[in-house]
């Protein structure tokens, strides 16, 4: 939930924009016959020397993750790995991206090895693998462009609203509760669409995916596209896995899973009373994330990073509020209205994008593959027209974690297959009615907090 810092990005290429050479990292042809085993790739691990497989090709990414568009943080976590699903899952124009890592390439797994790391199951893999042709052949890939038109016609119809109704009736407590109310709601209907913007699964050139991105995210949220990006693909590459998820990177606040409580615990670290988690996190949760840390936040990145861009989409964000609403409320009062949209925004936010997650597994990284690791760490809530509105389709979280780059009208046609597959393997496949999954966030964090007081107490 808390991210870190994010690193600025190319919003005009998918994996490059040119891929610089380097002599050390040879080329296409000149290391297209050099082989190597799992031991051998498995050492290049560290920030600094960092060599990863995709399709059976051994790239050596160390000096690229100072220019990946996604961030240095999500190839680092695949250093020393197979990376072969996540570069799938990542990148819908995969012949776009491999011209970028020729450079990069430095050879191939010797023929004796397997394609897999870790142990993992051949079978399940290509039966993933072949799952993903499957639904490409069957179109699921393929954007519906009325049903994003719609959607975004939809904020943009709330955000009109609420002025009409200033305009007509004036700024009477009434009206202005009802306004906060269709403005929470623009807001967290924004939300969700940036995420398919950012996800890159609208439109078949990724370049416009950037631009709405960009646009939605900064003019209509005041956020930051390159900020969201960094921090939200680490947490698909590797979700609830410990030190490479930022979403669960939260020891000053809470403790999340049954491993790090214990451990914690042990070392007797006490930043909160955890045991009371559950209850506080109420008052530092829900209501605080998007006010106050998101804010601070994404005004440090940007300044960090220099990312002037993405400032400028920022304050055109303010510049569009307050023209708006300065006449009725005036400066203090505008930037009260919006900090209660910003508050009822981040209930919503908060409770949906951690219903999936938060009692999940939490472990360090077993190395499964694609995914047995998705699976383990999320979980969907009950399709209706409500949830799938509610949640941006999020409810669809497995789907949506297996194929990030899959327009989200789709993800009903998915998960018949997905669960069909799962079933073969023995995966666990869960389903939960929408209350249930809120309860279980309170029931998850007190059941850890109860594991960080008893290891705290006697160990």
């Amino acid at each position: 939930m808390w991210p870190p810092a994010a690193k600025k990005s190319y919003p005009d290429e998918e994996m490059g924009g040119g891929g610089h050479r380097d002599e050390q990292l040879g080329s296409a042809e000149s290391g297209s016959h050099v082989q190597y085993t799992w031991e051998e790739v498995q050492k290049h691990n560290r920030r600094g020397d960092q060599w990863l497989v995709i399709d059976r090709k051994v790239y050596n990414v160390t000096e690229w993750t100072k220019r990946h568009p996604g961030g240095r943080r999500v190839l680092g976590h695949y250093a020393g790995e197979d990376a072969t699903d996540a570069f799938m899952a990542f990148h819908p124009d995969l012949r776009f991206v491999r011209k970028y890592m020729k450079p990069l390439l430095l050879g191939e797994l010797e023929p004796s090895e397997p394609s897999e790391d870790h142990g993992k199951n051949a079978a399940l893999v290509e039966d993933f693998r072949a799952l993903r042709k499957q639904l490409e052949a069957q179109g699921v890939f393929r954007t519906s462009p009325l049903f994003f038109i719609l959607y975004l016609g939809h904020i943009l119809l709330l955000e009109a609203l609420s002025l009409a109704l200033l305009w007509t009736f004036g700024n009477g407590w009434s009206i202005t509760i009802l306004i906060t109310v269709l403005l929470a709601t623009a807001q967290a209907q924004a939300g969700w669409l940036q995420h398919d913007f950012g996800h890159l699964s609208v439109f078949k050139n990724s370049t416009w995916d950037h631009v709405l991105h960009k646009f939605i995210i900064g003019h209509l949220k005041g956020a930051s596209a390159n900020w969201w990006n960094h921090r939200h693909f680490q947490h698909h590459a590797k979700p609830n896995v410990v030190t490479k998820d930022p979403d669960i990177n939260m020891l000053n606040i809470l403790v999340l899973g049954n491993i790090l409580p214990v451990e914690y615990g042990i070392k007797k670290l006490k930043h909160m009373p955890y045991n009371h988690q559950h209850q506080y996190f109420f008052l530092i949760g829900p209501p605080l994330l998007i006010p106050l840390y998101f804010n601070i936040h994404i005004l440090q990145t940007m300044y960090m990073q220099r990312d002037w861009v993405d400032f400028a989409w920022y304050l055109s964000y303010y510049a569009r509020y307050l023209t708006c609403y300065v006449p009725y409320y005036g400066v203090l009062g505008s930037f009260v209205l919006m900090t209660v949209v910003r508050f009822l925004e981040s209930h919503w936010f908060v409770w949906v994008t951690q219903m999936n997650h938060i009692p999940m597994d939490v472990d360090y990284d077993k190395h499964d593959d694609w995914l047995s690791m998705q699976l383990r760490a999320t979980c969907n809530i009950e399709h209706s027209a409500f949830n799938d509105w509610f949640s941006g389709h999020l409810n669809f979280q497995i789907e949506h974690h297996l194929f990030p780059t899959m327009p989200r009208h789709n993800y009903s046609r998915a998960a018949p297959l997905v669960r069909e597959l799962c079933e073969k393997y023995g995966i666990e496949y869960q389903v939960k009615g929408l209350w249930q999954s809120w309860c279980d966030i309170v029931r998850s964090l007190k059941k850890s907090g109860e594991l960080w007081l008893d290891a705290y107490l006697h160990k």
